[in-house]
């Protein structure tokens, strides 16, 4: 069962994010408005060190009101290269410099609203450099067992959805 967009209409935009309404057709012929929220892609990475840790972000997120942990994030910028976007992220992140970067997995964390692709890399590792640039986006940095993270999932500690996904696949590979 097809649903088809039959055009769109610009709404609101800013750096990070488009909304559009979208004239959809049903598969029975119905037609319904949509928003749709066209968004740049975003990069992340795990680095996983020789101990089976990944290096997490403590942080709070306003919009939810919540805390938990997070991989190393962000946008995708003009001209850059998703797994540049993931190496420069976690740097600027967490003062760690992650090893050679490998594909983990793509995820489209709310795909019934967005468009946005979320490229998650793993690393072998990462060398310590200094402070984080954007130390503001956490309250601390840590090194998290692989074996804790089905447990940081099931009690919340865990709710960002590309986090998630790339935490329990690396679980599965590495735990």
């Amino acid at each position: 069962m097809e649903w088809k967009n039959r055009g769109e209409e610009f709404v609101y935009e800013n750096p990070w994010f488009r909304v559009n309404l979208a004239d959809v057709e049903l598969p029975d012929g119905r037609r319904l408005d949509h928003y749709v929220i066209r968004q740049r892609p975003v990069a992340l990475t795990a680095a996983v060190n020789e101990r089976r840790e990944v290096l997490l972000l403590w942080r709070h997120r306003f919009i939810t009101g919540t805390w938990g942990w997070e991989l190393p994030a962000g946008v995708v910028e003009d001209g850059e290269s998703a797994v540049e976007a993931a190496a420069r992220e976690f740097e600027e992140e967490t003062g760690w410099r992650a090893g050679r970067l490998r594909e983990l997995m793509t995820v489209e964390p709310a795909n019934g609203l967005s468009d946005s692709l979320h490229h998650i890399f793993w690393a072998e590792g990462a060398e310590h450099i200094g402070e984080p640039v954007d130390g503001f986006e956490s309250t601390r940095r840590e090194w998290v067992a692989l074996g804790r993270v089905p447990g940081l999932v099931a009690g919340g500690e865990v709710r960002s959805a590309n986090a998630v996904a790339g935490l329990l696949r690396l679980h599965q590979v590495f735990g």
